[in-house]
């Protein structure tokens, strides 16, 4: 058994707060937005080497402790290294032993790409045997099909793939994008990614696939060009790969980019337009996906 409590918390100092919990014996602290699920909901993004944007205006902050804990000594101690003249307002409640693998799996269920294609956790049965169904778990490579950015890149595969493509994934994650590719007729799918932990994830749901995708680290040369590459990653790493990702592209091939917020997507464009015009192809959820096309011209 163990004690959930819920405390209200500005922005200001919301952080302070959390810090101090942990000083006076939380097991875990995390901080919400207190308007979520309201109009007032505030969405928050942000990627390395950017300054984390403030708070929600109006935090939630949520410590869990041993049951045994001294509850009222902890609360009071956190308060003040906090710099809070008194304990903020606060609820209780008590978080009973669970099945934790049973209760995180049924957070996840299938998930609808397009009418051709699901991603199918492992203990789910597939929605629709007769579409492509990818199975994959959520796991600690990035990319299971539930962010924006990776159903937009899902979505624009079904339509860019053509049998027999060569298809190349640019920080593959997972794999899930190039094992939609192969599933989807690509005779030739490399995936690329910098993290040695991410390809053996990729390596894994392949096989478990029953497709064949090529891996290597991002350090290895690359050294043919691919009818279609994509790239799902964030908008800084984009643009330092621009000379190198538009230089994968076969002439008449086909790019797309995501992991770039609406309002970045302006500084991506103008990174690729040297050697490839680009225009937002897709939204959701404030991301976009970027698209764009190797002409004969440029590409000589």
């Amino acid at each position: 058994m163990w004690i959930s409590v819920t405390l209200q918390a500005e922005a200001d100092k919301a952080e302070a707060l959390s810090d101090a919990l942990m000083e006076a014996g939380a097991l875990s602290v995390g901080i919400e937005d207190a308007d979520a699920g309201t109009a007032a909901e505030t969405p928050q993004f942000g990627e390395p080497g950017h300054h984390p944007t403030a708070l929600w205006a109006h935090s939630r902050v949520i410590a869990l402790f041993d049951a045994s804990a001294e509850l009222t000594v902890a609360l009071a101690q956190a308060a003040r290294d906090a710099g809070f003249a008194a304990v903020p307002p606060f609820t209780v409640a008590e978080v009973a032993e669970q099945n934790w693998v049973q209760l995180t799996q049924s957070q996840f269920e299938p998930i609808h790409i397009t009418d051709r294609m699901w991603i199918v956790p492992s203990w789910h049965d597939a929605p629709d045997s007769s579409a492509i169904n990818i199975e994959l778990d959520p796991g600690m490579a990035f990319g299971t099909g539930s962010h924006p950015t990776t159903r937009l890149c899902l979505q624009w595969l079904c339509d860019a793939v053509r049998t027999g493509d060569s298809v190349l994934d640019y920080g593959c994650g997972s794999g899930i994008l190039g094992i939609a590719a192969a599933k989807l007729g690509a005779a030739d799918v490399l995936g690329v990614d910098i993290d040695d932990k991410a390809l053996e994830a990729a390596r894994d749901n392949a096989l478990r696939n029953g497709v064949e995708v090529r891996l290597q680290h991002s350090r290895a040369a690359l050294d043919k060009r691919f009818d279609i590459v994509v790239a799902n990653i964030l908008t800084n790493p984009l643009c330092v790969l621009a000379p190198l990702l538009c230089a994968r592209v076969a002439p008449g091939g086909r790019l797309a980019l995501s992991g770039v917020l609406l309002t970045q997507a302006e500084q991506v464009i103008a990174a690729y337009a040297p050697w490839i015009t680009l225009a937002i192809g897709g939204t959701e959820d404030g991301w976009v996906r970027l698209e764009g096309q190797l002409s004969e011209r440029r590409a000589a």
